[in-house]
């Protein structure tokens, strides 16, 4: 009898640590982050949404309206990076999608690393701009390396922001195949996806693009810059050489994200094994075609429509293989709008033009008049001037006498507010507007000189397509989302900092939160 009692006590104390998990343990989490999501649009499109998609996640979940980036400038791979960091650009070293190379002089992509090749594409890119852990990667790690972890965005800086380091992989659409590409950093891609007759490649896929409004033109009332009975058809020219990346700003590329993360989570067994699994899914709601609101209004509101049905679809896929009940999704948005377009002059709103080019040659004559006959200034991106360091050094000048001086030119030209030294950003940071700048910056990335232009002015950037950006000073509001077994439904009505994202969702799995994050999580309601 007593050696029957041993067997048992024995039985208890080896039960494995999976068999004691409580009920509640996740088996996988779905991060979902999409780019250019705006709360208002989302509140006043609501009327035309199903209950299977963002109606969802809004009724029985964790909602957050106004999510802050509280920093200078966002695009796809600086949001990404922040949101799942946990940190601001100054720590995790992702000041923007593209840097400026002061050797070659142009813009290169900040994922471009000359150590691996491109699988399927000739893009070499890798995760190793980001400087410090991101939320997959801990996910990664509690696994103890056997957690599998998949990202999957129309575009390589979504992709691998948000898989992070060391991903089973990252995927996404190649601008000149349309096909869906890896580089070799990541050593686990599922074949099936990269093949080149993957049927939900878009470029098996554009010739039966027709893009016309799921609902009639009076149905569609959330936005009033487009109140005519007009609708739209939009198709793509296969020979049009930018084919691909117009396609990604249709809805269309929605549709595909959702097929292939569908086919990834069935695929390779998520969420189905001992250890918890991670997916990440980027989708957008930019503009079509790089357009304005003005001009597409009646588009983005189909496209928000489009997203909800491709979010139900994908929830009931998860629900059917996984269960809701073992999966944590959240959803949040990179948190800005490119679709503000300028107003036309007969509304007599001052306006003006800024010629970046123009303003680099004038700044390198000024520069020689003082100090002689060189090659003083490298460049200009992003609103920052990159002065040839190397020279001044060469020159024997104090590299930051040269951007006071240059600061003192660059303030006087027209369409100019105010111009911030990169020392004085650093060093002297003393107000409110220049801690922004130095949470976006990067010493060794960013430029000498950050300028600061008066909104309703254009940047006319003379190159080939005389691309121009408008410059209009507006918050956007953009929602964190969070769905879970052990969370209650529950609204937040205050602003929330980015950073607070990937800490709540690392305590909601019970993980550790990214090395860089010292935000706290969100104070939220549990079951």
């Amino acid at each position: 009898m007593n050696k029957v009692l041993a067997s048992l006590l024995l039985s208890l104390v080896v039960v494995p640590v999976s068999a004691q998990a409580p009920s509640d343990t996740p088996r996988l989490v779905v991060g979902i982050t999409v780019d250019q999501l705006r709360s208002d649009y989302l509140y006043a499109l609501q009327h035309l949404f199903g209950e299977k998609g963002f109606k969802l996640i809004m009724q029985e979940g964790l909602v957050c309206d106004d999510v802050q980036f509280d920093f200078p400038y966002l695009d796809r791979a600086v949001s990404a990076a922040a949101i799942n960091t946990g940190t601001i650009p100054f720590y995790n070293g992702v000041v923007a999608e593209d840097v400026f190379d002061t050797f070659n002089r142009k813009d290169r992509s900040i994922l471009y690393d000359n150590k691996y090749l491109g699988n399927g594409t000739t893009d070499k890119f890798s995760a190793r701009s980001l400087l410090v852990s991101t939320l997959s990667d801990e996910v990664k790690i509690v696994g103890n390396g056997l957690s599998r972890v998949y990202s999957i965005a129309p575009d390589a800086s979504l992709a691998i922001m948000s898989a992070g380091h060391i991903a089973n992989s990252a995927m996404w659409i190649d601008n000149n195949s349309g096909r869906w590409v890896t580089t070799n950093y990541y050593t686990d891609a599922p074949a099936f996806v990269l093949h080149p007759y993957y049927k939900h490649s878009p470029a098996h896929t554009l010739a039966m693009l027709s893009w016309s409004p799921l609902y009639t033109p009076e149905q569609y009332t959330a936005l009033p810059y487009h109140m005519s009975a007009t609708t739209f058809t939009h198709t793509i020219s296969p020979k049009d050489y930018n084919r691909y990346a117009i396609y990604k700003t249709t809805p269309m590329v929605n549709d595909v994200v959702t097929d292939v993360s569908i086919d990834v989570i069935m695929g390779a067994s998520l969420g189905k094994r001992d250890q918890l699994d991670m997916i990440t899914i980027g989708y957008t709601l930019a503009p079509y075609n790089n357009g304005t609101v003005q001009k597409y209004a009646l588009e983005l509101q189909d496209a928000y429509v489009r997203l909800d049905a491709n979010l139900g679809r994908l929830f009931e896929a998860i629900d059917s293989t996984v269960g809701l009940e073992n999966t944590v999704v959240y959803i949040t948005s990179t948190g800005y709008f490119t679709g503000e377009g300028r107003e036309p002059s007969f509304y007599k709103i001052e306006s003006g033009e800024f010629y970046p080019r123009r303003a680099v040659s004038l700044l390198n004559m000024y520069l020689m008049a003082l100090y002689g006959h060189g090659d003083w200034v490298a460049g200009y991106s992003h609103n920052q001037i990159y002065l040839n360091r190397g020279f001044i050094k060469d020159c024997n000048m104090e590299l930051e006498d040269v951007r006071e001086k240059a600061a003192q030119l660059l303030i006087e030209m027209d369409g100019v507010q105010d111009v911030y030294t990169q020392h004085r950003v650093l060093l002297r940071s003393t107000n409110e507007h220049t801690d922004r700048l130095r949470r976006g910056m990067s010493a060794d990335l960013s430029g000498d000189i950050f300028i600061e232009l008066v909104p309703g002015w254009e940047i006319v950037y003379e190159n080939q397509a005389n691309t121009r950006q408008y410059v209009r000073h507006n918050a956007v509001s953009a929602p964190f989302m969070l769905m879970a077994p052990n969370v209650k439904a529950q609204k937040i009505e205050y602003p929330i900092d980015v950073t607070s994202i990937a800490p709540t969702v690392s305590r909601v799995l019970r993980i550790r939160a990214p090395n860089g994050c010292t935000t706290r999580p969100l104070n939220i309601e549990y079951k």
